[in-house]
């Protein structure tokens, strides 16, 4: 079975969500989705991958691009992989720390700096451990620009902690090459991280 999606003016995170569906809905087959932008591209391989799904990428040009997602019913090698990993993260607590600005607290901005870097290292020092670790809007210069906090975020992903940083907000920033920690995600996977989590905490 083969699916072909043409995703291409669609705004994120429509093509994910499309190719889900379509996934979601085959015992096995092949999606080829088309799509024209970068992010896009990326997020398409991030849901393979946590799909545990083999993706290609038939065709990669400035403005086309298309990537072969492929479901079988037998687990692969890497699918086992994936499952070492899950297992490993059912030690975290079902918890998600949501921030949305680089500073915690309202008031004095270089106050919140300094209170936000200390908020980070706290989390490495307190378990277990969240789940994921979710980073929106000014949130995303914590994984990026800010040295402190990027390497108690490291911590975290060592330990299994899903570090996920907003694309739009990164493009946004001009931050997209700076990312140092955790992965781009997209406000699909953000809403599924925010409805599956048991304990949501908004900084």
């Amino acid at each position: 079975m083969k699916i072909d999606i043409d995703a291409r003016g669609l705004a994120c995170p429509k093509p994910v969500i499309n190719a889900k569906k379509e996934l979601e809905n085959m015992v096995e087959g092949v999606v080829e989705i088309t799509v024209d932008n970068t992010m896009a591209r990326e997020n398409l391989l991030k849901l393979a991958k946590s799909m545990n799904l083999e993706s290609n990428i038939l065709k990669d040009e400035q403005d086309l691009i298309t990537i072969e997602l492929i479901k079988s019913s037998g687990c692969s090698t890497e699918c086992e992989a994936a499952n070492a990993v899950i297992e490993r993260k059912d030690d975290l607590e079902n918890r998600c720390i949501f921030i949305t600005k680089e500073t915690l607290g309202i008031g004095n901005e270089e106050l919140g700096q300094v209170l936000i870097k200390g908020f980070v290292y706290a989390l490495t020092e307190s378990k277990p451990y969240p789940k994921s670790v979710i980073m929106v809007n000014g949130g995303v210069k914590l994984s990026t620009v800010n040295a402190d906090t990027v390497e108690n975020l490291k911590v975290l992903e060592k330990e299994g902690v899903q570090i996920l940083s907003c694309g739009t907000c990164l493009d946004y920033y001009n931050l997209k090459d700076e990312l140092k920690v955790g992965s781009v995600t997209n406000m699909y996977t953000i809403v599924e991280e925010l409805k599956n989590s048991s304990n949501t905490i908004t900084i």
